[in-house]
C-alpha cells in the first residue's frame, strides 16, 4: 500500500510539474520533491497498522468527531469508526487545500482599507475562511458543515460531514427497493456516514466540483446490509481539454490500483448519473460515480473508497491553481451564473443524495443544500452564439467524450487480435 501511496504522490507531483514550474527547475530540485513526497507516504504508513486502517487524528479535524472518542477508541475495528474517520480526515485536507489558495490570492494585495469604491460595491473579503457548525441531530448522530463564503477565489465552498443513525421512512426505503435493494420491513434501523463537498470558484475559468463518498448500513431481518457510494465529477464553464484529461487520469489511477474494469465501469455511470434529461445535457464532464458497492470485500472496498477520497486534492487543485488569476469579463460572468442554474435544477430535481436528505427524519437542511451556489441565473430562452466557446463547452455536455481515449484503445487492441 505504501508503495501506491508513493506513485500516487509522484504522478501528482509530475502533473503539477509540467503544468507550472517544476518543469522548469533543476532536475536535483525535482528529484528532491519525488523524494520528499516518498518519506511523507513512508512516515503515514508507519503511523497507521498493518491493515492500514485509519487513525483517530484529534488535532487535525476541523471539529471535534460526532461519535465520541472514546467509543471510536473502543470500537477501531468497526468499520463505522473506520468511515468516520476517514471521512474527518478528508473534510480536514480538503478545507485546508483550499484555504491556502484564498490565503495565497491575498499575499501582496491592498487591505480593503485601500481600495477606493462605493459602499454598495461588493469586495472579496481578504479573510475569507471556513465557517464550522458542528451539529447534532436528535434522532442520533450529527454532522460537521464547513462552509467558506465570499472569497477572492471561492465564492461559495461547502464540506459536509454526517455521521447519522435512526430509523429510515417509508419514503427512503422505497427509494432503496426501487434501485434493487431487497429490505422487507418498512421502517429499518440504520448507520450512514459520508462527506459531500461543493465548491463553486469566483473565476468562471476554474471549474465547480462536486465529491462525495459514503458507507450505509441497514439492519433488516436477515441481519446487517451494508454498502459503499460516491464519486467525484468536474463542471465547467469554459472547456479545457487539458483539465479534463488530467481530472479524468487522476481518477483513473485511483480506481487502478484496485481494478483496471472499475473506471470506465464508473465513469459512464457518472456520465449517465449526472444528466438533466429536460435539457438534454450533462452537467459537467464527468468523473467517476457508484453505488451498492459491496464487493470483493468489506475492507477492500474501504481501501477503494478510500483511494478516491484522496484523489480529490490532486485532481482539482492544479486546475484551480492554473486558472484561478485568469482574466475574464461581464459575458463570461453571466455565462456561468446561467450554468449555475443548471447545476440548481439538477440537484433539486434529480440528485438522489438531495431527496435521500430531504426524507430524513430531523433533517438539517441547511447542509443538504449548501450545495447551492451563492449566485445563479435562468435567462428565458437563453441562446449560445454558434462556433463559440460556450457552444464548445455545449458540444461536450450533450455528448459525453471518452477523455482518456480508453473506447479507441480497446478497439484497435481488439482489432489486432482479430
Amino acid at each position: 500500500m505504501t508503495l501506491k501511496v508513493i506513485v500516487r504522490s509522484i504522478r501528482t507531483l509530475s502533473y503539477v510539474g509540467g503544468y507550472k514550474k517544476i518543469k522548469d527547475r533543476p532536475i536535483k530540485l525535482y528529484c528532491a520533491a519525488l523524494v520528499g513526497a516518498g518519506y511523507m507516504a513512508y512516515n503515514q504508513h508507519k503511523k497507521n497498522t498493518a491493515e492500514m486502517k485509519e487513525i483517530i487524528q484529534l488535532s487535525n479535524y476541523m471539529a471535534e468527531p460526532i461519535t465520541p472518542v472514546d467509543q471510536l477508541e473502543k470500537n477501531r475495528d468497526d468499520m463505522k469508526t473506520q468511515m468516520e474517520l476517514l471521512i474527518m480526515r478528508i473534510q480536514a485536507e480538503f478545507c485546508r487545500a483550499l484555504e491556502k489558495e484564498e490565503d495565497e490570492a491575498w499575499k501582496d494585495e491592498k487591505t480593503v482599507d485601500e481600495y477606493d469604491f462605493d459602499n454598495d460595491i461588493y469586495l472579496p473579503h481578504p479573510d475569507a475562511k471556513f465557517k464550522v457548525d458542528r451539529w447534532m441531530r436528535k434522532e442520533g448522530g450529527g454532522g460537521i458543515t464547513c462552509v467558506l463564503q465570499d472569497g477572492r477565489v471561492f465564492e461559495k465552498a461547502g464540506v459536509n460531514i454526517s455521521v447519522v443513525s435512526g430509523k429510515l421512512p417509508p419514503a427512503a426505503v422505497q427509494q432503496m427497493r426501487s434501485r434493487g435493494k431487497k429490505l422487507e420491513n418498512s421502517e429499518l434501523p440504520f448507520f450512514a456516514a459520508g462527506v459531500s463537498a461543493v465548491i463553486h470558484p469566483r473565476n468562471p475559468m476554474v471549474p465547480t466540483i462536486h465529491f462525495n463518498y459514503r458507507y450505509f448500513e441497514v439492519q433488516d431481518k436477515d441481519g446487517v446490509q451494508w454498502w459503499f457510494g460516491g464519486g467525484t465529477d468536474l463542471t465547467p464553464y469554459y472547456l479545457d481539454e487539458q483539465d479534463a484529461q488530467h481530472f479524468h487520469l487522476t481518477l483513473k489511477h485511483a480506481c487502478d490500483e484496485h481494478d483496471t474494469a472499475y473506471y470506465p465501469k464508473f465513469k459512464k455511470w457518472c456520465d449517465d448519473y449526472f444528466s438533466i434529461p429536460h435539457r438534454g445535457e450533462r452537467r459537467g464532464v464527468g468523473g467517476i460515480f457508484f453505488d451498492d458497492v459491496d464487493y470483493p470485500s468489506q475492507q477492500e472496498a474501504f481501501k477503494f473508497v478510500t483511494s478516491c477520497a484522496e484523489a480529490v486534492v490532486p485532481s482539482y487543485i492544479p486546475i484551480v491553481k492554473k486558472h484561478k488569476d485568469a482574466a475574464y469579463g461581464y459575458y463570461e460572468r453571466q455565462w456561468q451564473l446561467v450554468r449555475r442554474g443548471r447545476y440548481v435544477e439538477f440537484n433539486l430535481i434529480y440528485d438522489r443524495g438531495t431527496k435521500f436528505g430531504l426524507h430524513t427524519p430531523d433533517a438539517r437542511y441547511e447542509s443538504i443544500l449548501m450545495s447551492l451556489p451563492l449566485n445563479a441565473k435562468w435567462e428565458y430562452m437563453h441562446e449560445i452564439k454558434p462556433n463559440s466557446p460556450e457552444a464548445e463547452l455545449m458540444k461536450v455536455l450533450k455528448q459525453p467524450r471518452d477523455w482518456l481515449n480508453i473506447e479507441k484503445g480497446q478497439s484497435q487492441a481488439q482489432r489486432s487480435t482479430a
